[in-house]
């Protein structure tokens, strides 16, 4: 079964925008996970818009699954991941301006970079992944920077899902099947929702773990945290 790691940046987003603490992160965390969340994942960016670091910090007091931290290894961010230790690092090349990710890694331009990035987190430990646009060279040279894991960047996917599932789905099919014969295990997530997941997880190949974030707290607004949960794990099967 793919794991569910459910990113609660959009909780700090709703906290933040009032001040205070309601809502309360470590709380939403600890509930996701008893409602059967796999993991928990963080995005925190420099100018700390929603997760702050403080919150990187606290969350392992809470997170009793797997513990995910993306972001780009700036000084600053790198420096997080080695002091908390969390289960999986994913690195992605965004902007300190951006609204959102937009973009995998051109690893064949920064493998070196990557490179050495990597084996800085695998000697403290930490599991590593990728974030790749479906493109096959970039996978092949995900190889050579030693990462653990890709986490394929699905938006163009799921923007495509309702006109033409099938078109939409066979670049990360391919994706993903290269991938596996190359021995790098599968990640995914952006703009996954309760409409394209489960068509998404058939048809990917040794899907390990999906992270929801944006559409899965839009959908709880209506549905309620425990119900939306249960229902990606169904639709995950």
């Amino acid at each position: 079964m793919t794991k569910l790691s459910v990113n609660v940046n959009k909780v700090a987003t709703l906290r933040n925008s009032r001040g205070g603490d309601v809502p309360n992160l470590l709380q939403v965390a600890t509930d996701l996970q008893n409602f059967g969340a796999q993991g928990i994942t963080v995005h925190p960016r420099p100018d700390q818009r929603h997760i702050r670091y403080s919150d990187a910090r606290e969350l392992p007091s809470v997170v009793t699954t797997e513990y995910n931290i993306e972001g780009n290894p700036i000084p600053e961010f790198k420096a997080l991941v080695l002091a908390i230790r969390p289960t999986q690092v994913t690195l992605v090349p965004d902007a300190e301006d951006a609204i959102t990710s937009n973009a995998g890694w051109d690893t064949l331009r920064h493998a070196s970079f990557l490179k050495d990035v990597i084996a800085e987190f695998k000697a403290a430990g930490i599991r590593t992944s990728i974030f790749v646009d479906p493109d096959l060279k970039s996978i092949e040279g995900a190889v050579a920077t030693g990462t653990d894991r890709i986490e394929l960047y699905t938006e163009a996917y799921a923007q495509n899902y309702t006109k033409d599932k099938e078109a939409a789905i066979a670049p990360y099919r391919e994706a993903a099947q290269l991938a596996n014969s190359l021995g790098l295990g599968v990640n995914a997530g952006h703009d996954l929702s309760l409409e394209n997941i489960a068509f998404f997880a058939q048809e990917i190949p040794g899907l390990l773990e999906v992270s929801i974030g944006h559409a899965l707290m839009s959908e709880s607004l209506y549905f309620g945290f425990e119900t939306v949960v249960k229902r990606y794990l169904s639709l995950l099967k």
